[in-house]
């Protein structure tokens, strides 16, 4: 995991100032595994671009770090923060994010800012985090390596280190689809947290990859003091309590029957669980087809705006599942698609994750190919509240 005390600058980065750096060289902060400081950023020659990929991706192959740009160091601690004159600062930023894009695989989780030292010098700072689909390599111009940190530095990764990296990436992978799995076969069993409805119950599970990380908690309590924010699937009227997992809060009061809840877990994790779309109390087995695709576009940005406040670092897996949904068609149009519908022929639907890596990426974006194939299930070509460019056209 990153969580902000990791960093040397023990702030998030948009809040990084002057007085932050100049911090840095008074305690005498050391180069070590989570910061290096460089005097100039690197020019355009094979060797600089080269060393700058390999420091980079050293960070997130290890425990993430700042790469910082403008300062002196003199026996690997700060001797003066000069800070450097560029004319154009975001297009040199986007000039370094695209090298760093295109000469890392697979792509790291980064974010950069420049601090304004005085008149046109700036620093520049580049924030990794650590990554959880790890190793990356360098891959500029013919250099193919992995590197990784210690306390001393950067150092290339050798076979055993190698090995033991893409072990440690399969067994996240094998932690996340076990826990998805065992939550999926207790909803099946209908061993809820609480009194639901009976019926087909559209499932959402967001799992950040550092959930996974030893002793990994957050902290509770910014929904406890304002649980309005831990709104389930398509509720009016919510209630919530703390529990074993972490926070429950539900469609309802105390002892009403719910059809909808969401769990946030203490490390993390999001479960939401909607079964009012598709209740059995419902005279025909129909999936909404605008509703819920709407719900769940709503409810997948409110999820990810609490993630993103509670500090939760990407990248984060979603998964869509849809429970008890044999025999159940899509609600369309029938004069629009008068022959093509079909109905569900298999009572779950586990539609393939998406892995995240920004907060910038559109909830619509991300659900829209787990929509296609729910539309696919019910015999139709997409879901037709996009158009083929991927635009929502639902009114």
């Amino acid at each position: 995991m990153n969580s902000i005390s990791e960093f040397m600058i023990n702030k998030h980065l948009d809040k990084i100032d002057i007085s932050d750096l100049k911090q840095l060289q008074s305690n005498a902060v050391s180069e070590g595994k989570t910061i290096e400081y460089k005097k100039l950023l690197p020019t355009n020659s094979y060797a600089d671009r080269k060393e700058f990929l390999a420091d980079i991706s050293s960070f997130s192959n290890a425990s993430g770090g700042d790469l910082i740009f403008g300062i002196l160091e003199e026996n690997g601690s700060p001797k003066s923060i000069d800070g450097l004159e560029i004319e154009n600062v975001d297009e040199e930023i986007r000039k370094y994010e695209n090298i760093i894009r295109d000469g890392i695989e697979p792509r790291i989780i980064f974010a950069t800012r420049a601090v304004n030292v005085s008149g046109k010098k700036n620093i520049f700072i580049f924030r990794v985090n650590k990554s959880w689909v790890e190793p990356h390599r360098v891959i500029y111009e013919g250099h193919d390596k992995f590197y990784s940190r210690n306390s001393a530095g950067k150092y290339a990764l050798d076979t055993n280190e190698l090995k033991s990296a893409f072990n440690l990436s399969q067994t996240l992978t094998e932690q996340i689809n076990k826990f998805k799995t065992e939550r999926i076969t207790q909803l099946i069993s209908d061993n809820l947290p609480l009194l639901f409805y009976d019926g087909g119950k559209i499932v959402l599970h967001l799992i950040p990859l550092e959930s996974f990380s030893p002793n990994y908690r957050i902290d509770l309590n910014p929904i406890i003091n304002e649980p309005a924010k831990l709104k389930p699937i398509y509720a009016s009227g919510w209630s919530y309590r703390i529990n074993l997992e972490g926070v429950l809060s539900y469609s309802g009061g105390r002892n009403d029957k719910s059809h909808s809840y969401i769990q946030l877990y203490r490390n993390g994790i999001i479960e939401a669980v909607e079964g009012l779309m598709l209740s059995a109390e419902r005279e025909k087995k129909y999936i909404p087809s605008v509703a819920y695709e709407i719900e769940l576009i709503k409810s997948l940005r409110e999820f990810l705006n609490l993630t993103k406040e509670l500090g939760i670092n990407m990248p984060i897996v979603i998964f869509l599942t849809l429970i008890g949904v044999n025999g159940y068609e899509m609600a369309v149009d029938r004069m629009r698609f008068w022959g093509d519908y079909y109905k569900i022929d298999k009572d779950i639907l586990q539609l393939p994750e998406t892995l995240i890596e920004s907060y910038n990426t559109e909830p619509k974006d991300i659900l829209r190919p787990m929509f296609d194939l729910v539309w696919n299930a019910c015999g139709f070509k997409r879901s037709y509240n996009f158009d083929e460019a991927g635009n929502w056209t639902a009114k």
